[in-house]
């Protein structure tokens, strides 16, 4: 069964983006995450969001004030679901625009996609508490960054 996977929220035209390439771009992730974890993905949902929206969700669902880049909520399956992933991925477009100006040769885009690889790379139960685990997440994610064309 193909993982459900849906774009929520408003994207911003200054990412060179459609829904379509963000939504293609998810699902390559989904794919890899769940390849990796040996985890069946069963449905996700990347919300974008702005500063204001950030910093909401991140108090309800970490009880930390102010926005951040991506938050991730996992679900448990409904009775009668399927076993596997399902979730969502809060990711602040605000704070990648931002972000982006700031690493050489690196496009809002790029920032945005990483956002939302690291979410999806944490629903499949990645962690990056410590700074071993924290690299290899980030080499995982800018591998299945580099492996797709953005702009």
């Amino acid at each position: 069964m193909k993982p459900r996977v849906a774009i929520d929220g408003r994207l911003p035209k200054a990412f060179g983006l459609s829904r379509q390439e963000l939504k293609r771009a998810a699902e390559n992730f989904v794919a890899r995450s769940s390849a990796r974890s040996g985890i069946p993905f069963r449905e996700v949902t990347v919300i974008l969001q702005d500063d204001a929206s950030s910093a909401e969700v991140h108090l309800a669902v970490n009880g930390a004030e102010g926005p951040t880049d991506a938050i991730t909520q996992g679900y448990d399956p409904m009775p009668g679901e399927e076993k596997g992933v399902y979730g969502e991925v809060y990711v602040n477009c605000d704070r990648a625009l931002k972000a982006a100006p700031k690493r050489r040769g690196w496009s809002p885009a790029k920032e945005l996609l990483l956002y939302i690889a690291h979410g999806i790379d944490h629903l499949s139960g990645a962690d990056d508490f410590s700074p071993k685990d924290y690299q290899a997440m980030r080499r995982r994610e800018l591998s299945w960054i580099k492996d797709l064309t953005v702009p």
